[in-house]
């Protein structure tokens, strides 16, 4: 099924004193460019992350945001050791200057020295890290599946879209077509008005040459190659919006095949009505370019 480069999911969890909120976004790029945001001090988790999403994407500019909470619980925080030793130390200190300077000071409380800032510090040891990543991954699967609902349904739309471009395309390349034989009696006229005011009066004739001339006007103006490349490339394009793969590479490519086609034949029309269709050719290709370029 097509899918769509452009998404977005989210999703929350908990495990234990920790919970957190997913996002995940995306839009279009030439490949697959991933944005991890996690904690780093959990091990492993943005590498599992990253495996997840290249398993399941193949393009687009992506990014995954983690933001992870703790709720404050008795045991979760412990003494800084070493923070405590050069309080104590300083303390000594002071009070020794104090006795030298023959100046009271009160004694200091434990509760004082607790409370002072840094002295005590969140107990990282007490995380199990392994359990919190494997929740995390676990959870993450779903939103990413969300996720891939979402750029499927998208690609849905842009199926219809596409395929509704594709059959203009194909009306207008008959129409083309059409105009085409349509103009054969006038430019016909046109080439032998001038020829033979070429031939007025001239002294000696070449007929071989003027044979030549004449088919390579005729080989300048004729569209038939490109009525038949436009149609092959509708054909294929519609070949490519119902595969089961990534194909929006091959469909940005196809476009410019579409675009290059359109060109030639407005600029081999010569006719006003064919140089009208070609116009109206080249837009709805640009059109369907513009919706191309989401395709995964």
């Amino acid at each position: 099924m097509l899918q769509s480069m452009t998404g977005f999911a989210a999703g929350q969890g908990a495990k234990g004193d920790f919970s957190w909120t997913w996002e995940i976004r995306s839009v279009n790029a030439k490949g697959l460019d991933l944005r991890i945001r996690v904690p780093d001090w959990i091990e492993g988790l943005e590498a599992e992350l990253r495996k997840q999403v290249s398993g399941a994407l193949k393009r687009g500019n992506v990014t995954v945001n983690l933001r992870l909470s703790r709720e404050d619980i008795a045991g979760a925080q412990r003494l800084n050791s070493q923070q405590l030793d050069q309080v104590l130390t300083a303390l000594a200190e002071i009070e020794q200057q104090a006795i030298t300077r023959h100046v009271s000071l009160a004694p200091s409380t434990a509760a004082e020295i607790i409370a002072l800032r840094g002295m005590m510090e969140q107990d990282e040891e007490a995380t199990d890290t392994a359990q919190l990543r494997t929740a995390l991954v676990e959870d993450f699967q779903a939103v990413l599946a969300s996720f891939c609902d979402m750029r499927s349904g998208e690609g849905a739309t842009l199926r219809s879209v596409l395929a509704a471009h594709l059959d203009e395309i194909e009306t207008l390349v008959i129409a083309a077509q059409a105009a085409a034989e349509a103009r054969r009696p006038k430019a016909r006229e046109t080439l032998m008005l001038a020829l033979a005011a070429v031939l007025d009066g001239a002294a000696e004739v070449d007929e071989d040459r003027i044979a030549q001339e004449l088919a390579l006007l005729a080989v300048k103006s004729d569209i038939t190659e490109e009525i038949n490349r436009l149609h092959a490339h509708v054909k294929a394009a519609r070949e490519l919006v119902a595969a089961q793969s990534s194909v929006g590479r091959k469909l940005d490519f196809l476009m410019q095949e579409f675009n290059r086609e359109a060109n030639t034949l407005c600029s081999k029309s010569g006719d006003s009505a064919l140089t009208s269709v070609g116009l109206d050719l080249k837009a709805v290709i640009d059109q369907m370019r513009e919706q191309v370029q989401n395709v995964e």
